[in-house]
């Protein structure tokens, strides 16, 4: 259990989309074209909406003395598959870059499998862009196993 006092992990609120839009933004590897140019921010916005508004999916700040440090994302999914188990996805985990190795990005995770836990998934799963060496360490620290292989399409 990582005692981090003074983080405090809530659900975002609308309030914190512009710092979480340049959290996301200052994110060089990630490649998903996020941008804090004004022009964008409802597209930010719609997608905070339909986040907030799906009973399985919930969005969370890492706080820091009223900063956002961090975020992150879970959704609950439920499949045949495992005699109908729910599974928990975490999903967009990101700590800003000057607060990283301080515990954020673990007390973030501790978390989401508290969320998972509690809310009766049989597991939790995440993935992470194959560039990101230190982000598998991390997981790989923290107890997860690479044990599938992911794949992905672009749809225009």
């Amino acid at each position: 259990m990582i005692d981090l006092p003074d983080i405090l992990i809530r659900e975002a609120c609308k309030e914190d989309l512009p710092a979480l839009v340049a959290l996301i933004a200052a994110d060089a590897l990630g490649g998903h074209g996020d941008t804090t140019d004004p022009e964008a921010f409802s597209d930010y916005a719609r997608a905070f909406a339909v986040i907030e508004a799906s009973p399985n999916q919930k969005l969370y700040v890492a706080e820091r003395r009223g900063e956002v440090v961090g975020t992150f994302q879970t959704m609950l999914t439920t499949s045949l598959t495992g005699r109908g188990a729910s599974a928990m996805i975490i999903e967009a985990v990101q700590t800003r870059a000057d607060m990283r190795g301080q515990g954020i990005g673990n007390a973030m995770i501790e978390f989401a499998i508290t969320e998972a836990k509690g809310r009766g998934a049989r597991l939790v799963q995440l993935t992470s862009n194959a560039i990101r060496k230190d982000a598998h360490r991390f997981y790989e620290r923290l107890g997860f196993k690479a044990s599938h292989l992911g794949f992905k399409m672009a749809l225009k």
